[in-house]
């Protein structure tokens, strides 16, 4: 056997020194060696002499140049201050607040400028928690304008967001976003007449929302779906599960919050359903209740779309009661408010309407009402 020009041959006392080194493991042969007594064992270097795979963390440290305590701090590092994330915290706060009163378009176009600045925060350099947060508060401005959105009638927008918003609320582990992203696909099948469609975005949803508030509003639209199915007990399932679960949770610091479910909106859910169910008497106690509540004490309107559709119950009441006029003149009060939900409005309106028209078909008072009503969808 010929030895390399780099080596000497060691004398045998070396070569018995380093042989038992090389069998404890306390050194490897070297490049020289290590083929010499691969051959030896009639095989090959790599297979007799595999080697080590580099840990992990030191491959990604020795990469990029730094030691543990810099790249630890790295991680810690961001473009984004404090003060920066409390003041897009402060105004995604406000905007949700302002949706029962806000004019829509008004609302819409700072809420839509505000999710562009929030999301261009991404692009800088942020810790973990940091981009989490910006997450979470880009996916509740984006709840915030698929609302609007669908309250203007912009049903393919609205969707787009919706899920955009859903999309933002999984990526950042947020189940009460998801949840809410799952009511409003819940409320837009509602108001297109897919009741079926409203009790399945219900159930996919419903179990991991339990613990908020978007639980309740969940279980009050699958109510309002079987009302419309008519199926009285799963009507009162989904009550008894809204209503467990508002038990549960410890009164909400800002009632103002659209995504916040305060008690008070429980009767407003239940005057749905028992228009629907024709349990007249209780639907006009909870219709008053609500408009009760709404209402501040100089007089002006807290939330208005509710009222709106409190006066549409008190309108089907009195029709059923056979007073049309009393059915139309709050019929006329529901429409008269300015902030309003169109697809919301329409639905309810509609089913108003069917009850005039199947009891006063030729009046002029219904066809007044229906003028009225034709006159809203062009808006």
């Amino acid at each position: 056997m010929r030895a390399k020009s780099s080596h000497n041959l060691p004398t045998d006392s070396t070569l018995l020194r380093n042989w038992r080194r090389w069998e404890s493991g306390e050194s490897r042969p070297d490049d020289f060696y290590a083929p010499i007594i691969a051959a030896a064992f009639d095989t090959v270097t790599a297979a007799f002499f595999p080697k080590a795979r580099p840990n992990r963390d030191d491959e990604l440290l020795s990469a990029t140049g730094m030691d543990t305590l810099e790249f630890i701090g790295r991680l810690r590092m961001s473009d984004v201050s404090a003060s920066t994330l409390d003041a897009v915290r402060i105004t995604a706060e406000r905007l949700c607040c302002e949706y029962p009163y806000a004019d829509p378009h008004e609302l819409h176009a700072e809420g839509t400028a505000w999710l562009r600045r929030i999301t261009s925060l991404l692009d800088g350099r942020l810790t973990l928690a940091q981009h989490r947060e910006i997450l979470v508060l880009a996916g509740w401005v984006a709840l915030l304008v698929g609302c609007v959105d669908y309250d203007l009638g912009r049903r393919t927008s609205a969707e787009a967001t919706r899920r955009a918003a859903w999309s933002l609320g999984n990526e950042a582990g947020h189940r009460e976003i998801t949840g809410w992203a799952a009511e409003m696909a819940a409320w837009f099948a509602l108001t297109q007449g897919n009741y079926r469609g409203a009790v399945e975005a219900v159930d996919g949803a419903l179990e991991d929302s339990r613990e908020f508030g978007v639980g309740v509003q969940l279980a009050a639209q699958r109510a309002k779906a079987w009302a419309r199915l008519g199926d009285r007990g799963e009507v009162e399932r989904a009550l008894g599960i809204g209503r467990a679960i508002l038990e549960r949770l410890d009164h909400p610091a800002n009632l103002d919050n659209h995504f916040v479910v305060d008690p008070q909106k429980f009767d407003f859910y239940a005057m749905d359903c028992c228009r629907v169910a024709g349990e007249d008497r209780l639907a006009e106690a909870f219709a008053r209740e609500v408009i009760r509540n709404s209402t501040r004490a100089d007089g002006t309107i807290r939330n208005p779309m509710r009222v709106s559709e409190a006066h549409l119950t008190l309108a089907v009441v009195a029709v059923r009661n056979r007073d049309l006029e009393l059915a139309v003149a709050e019929g006329m009060r529901a429409f008269a408010g300015k902030r309003r939900s169109l697809p919301s409005l329409m639905w309810i309106a509609g089913e108003v309407a069917r009850e005039i028209i199947e009891r006063y078909p030729g009046d002029p008072r219904t066809r007044c009402y229906l003028e009225q009503l034709r006159a809203l969808s062009v808006e």
